[in-house]
C-alpha cells in the first residue's frame, strides 16, 4: 500500500471495519475488497503521476475510470473479475462520498462489463449417490472412510457449503432434526437434517478415535485437528475419476445438486433460497435455468418433432 497516502489508507481501513461490523461481510470478502480498492488506488497514483490523497480521489472523472478498466482488461482481467472489482470500488466510493461530501457520479455511473453467468453444474441424482458411496471406499481406515462419507452426505443432503459442514463442533452431535447454520456474512438459517445424514454422522462418531468435545471440531483430521476442506476435495477428486465424472464434480457441486434436485421435484424457489442461505433470490434463480436446460435436453432427445 506504499502508493497510497496515509489519509486514503485510513479511510480504506475505516470502510473495511464498517463492512465487517455493520454489513457482516465475511473475512474473505473483506480481503477481496481490500485488494481491489488498493489496486484501484495504486493505478490512479500511477495514472496521475502522484500519490492520491482523498481530494484527488474525489476528482476522478469518466476518462479516468475508462483508463483503469482498459488497463485491467490489458492485464488479462476477465469481465466477471472486473465487474467484481468495480463493485468493490463503487461500494467504497459510495461510502467515501457520503463521508467527505463529494459527488461520486463518475465512479458510480461506470458500467460493469457484460458477462455470461456460469450456470451451476449439478450432478445427476444417480451420480450424486454414486459419489457418496465411492467416497467411502477411498480410505483403508474405517473411521476416515465414514468421516468422508458423512461430510459429503451433509453437503448433498442438507445443501451445506463445505466450510459450513467443517465448522460444525461436537456441540452439534447428535445432529438434531433441524440444524442452525451460520453461513456467509454471519447469516443464520435453519436446515432440516434428513435421517440418512444423521445416521451417516452417527456412524462416523462411533468409529472416530478422538473424543467428542463440545467446542472441538465435529469432523477431525487424521491427527485429531480440524478437518481441512482440501482433504474432502482430494477424496472427491479420486472418486470422480473412478466414476468417470467431470472435474466439476466438486464438494460445491453436491450443494448445487441438492438445490437442483429439490427444484426438479417441485420445490418452492423461496424455500430453496432459505435452505441455501442466499441473500438474494436472483442467486437462487440460477437453478431455474439449470432446470430449464435439463427439460430442453429431455425434449430435444425425446420429442418426435424436436
Amino acid at each position: 500500500m506504499s502508493l497510497i497516502s496515509p489519509a486514503c489508507r485510513d479511510a480504506l481501513q475505516h470502510w473495511l471495519d464498517t463492512q465487517r461490523a455493520l454489513a457482516g461481510r465475511a473475512d474473505n470478502t473483506i480481503t477481496a475488497y481490500r485488494t481491489d480498492v488498493v489496486e484501484f488506488m495504486s493505478f490512479m497514483t500511477v495514472h496521475f503521476g502522484a500519490t492520491q490523497g482523498l481530494a484527488p480521489l474525489a476528482r476522478i472523472g469518466v476518462p479516468d475510470m475508462r483508463a483503469w478498466m482498459a488497463q485491467m482488461r490489458a492485464d488479462g482481467i476477465g469481465p466477471r473479475s472486473l465487474a467484481r472489482k468495480l463493485s468493490a470500488v463503487k461500494n467504497f466510493y459510495r461510502w467515501l462520498a457520503e463521508r467527505e461530501g463529494f459527488e461520486p457520479t463518475a465512479v458510480l455511473s461506470t458500467r460493469a462489463p457484460k458477462f455470461q453467468r456460469k450456470l451451476p453444474r449439478p450432478l445427476a441424482e444417480d451420480a450424486a449417490r454414486a459419489m457418496i458411496d465411492t467416497v467411502e471406499l477411498q480410505s483403508t481406515k474405517p473411521w476416515i472412510a465414514a468421516r468422508d462419507m458423512a461430510v459429503v452426505t451433509l453437503l448433498y443432503g442438507c445443501g451445506l457449503r463445505i466450510s459450513e459442514a467443517l465448522s460444525l463442533t461436537g456441540r452439534a452431535a447428535p445432529l438434531p432434526a433441524t440444524l442452525r447454520i451460520r453461513g456467509k456474512g454471519g447469516k443464520e438459517r435453519l436446515v432440516p437434517v434428513i435421517p440418512v445424514a444423521r445416521a451417516s454422522v452417527d456412524a462416523y462418531l462411533r468409529l472416530c478415535p478422538w473424543p467428542l468435545e463440545p467446542d472441538a471440531p465435529l469432523f477431525r483430521g487424521a491427527r485429531g485437528g480440524p478437518l481441512n476442506a482440501r482433504s474432502i476435495q482430494a477424496v472427491m477428486a479420486k472418486a470422480r475419476m473412478q466414476l468417470g465424472l467431470p472435474a466439476t464434480a466438486t464438494p460445491h457441486a453436491m450443494r448445487h445438486s441438492f438445490a437442483t434436485h429439490l427444484l426438479e421435484a417441485g420445490g418452492d424457489l423461496r424455500a430453496i433460497q432459505e435452505l441455501l442461505g442466499h441473500a438474494s433470490l436472483s442467486t437462487t434463480q440460477a437453478y431455474t435455468a439449470v432446470d430449464t436446460a435439463h427439460l430442453m435436453e429431455v425434449y430435444n432427445r425425446s420429442h418426435p418433432k424436436a
